[in-house]
């Protein structure tokens, strides 16, 4: 499978789990650390922002390590991405977003 086509898998992996997903492009100094970017919870909703300047691998690093974060493990997917998933290290797993609770925070 090509890389594109590996984008375009896990991105439709985790916008099933309500994820946004922006690319932008993130402003680094040369001597920072590379910022490749990472799940938040904005508003209220879920948002992965990646580094739209990024190599692409590290693109796919990154849409990998945000669905690391919801139980993807009954969702089918094809076994190259089941094999990448699980060469990145476990993530803490998001919760469904109870809004009650989020009610506190706003």
């Amino acid at each position: 499978m090509d890389e594109n086509t590996m984008i375009e898998q896990l991105e439709g992996l985790i916008k099933g789990f309500g994820v946004n997903i922006r690319y932008e492009a993130i402003k680094q100094d040369e001597d920072s650390v590379k910022v490749i970017g990472g799940l938040c919870l904005l508003k209220g909703a879920y948002v992965l922002i990646i580094n739209s300047k990024a190599a692409i691998r590290d693109k796919i690093k990154a849409l990998g390590m945000a669905l690391k974060h919801f139980d993807h493990e009954n969702i089918y997917m094809l076994p190259v991405l089941r094999e990448l998933l699980d060469g990145i290290p476990e993530q803490e797993r998001f919760n469904p977003i109870d809004n009650e609770k989020l009610k506190d925070f706003y």
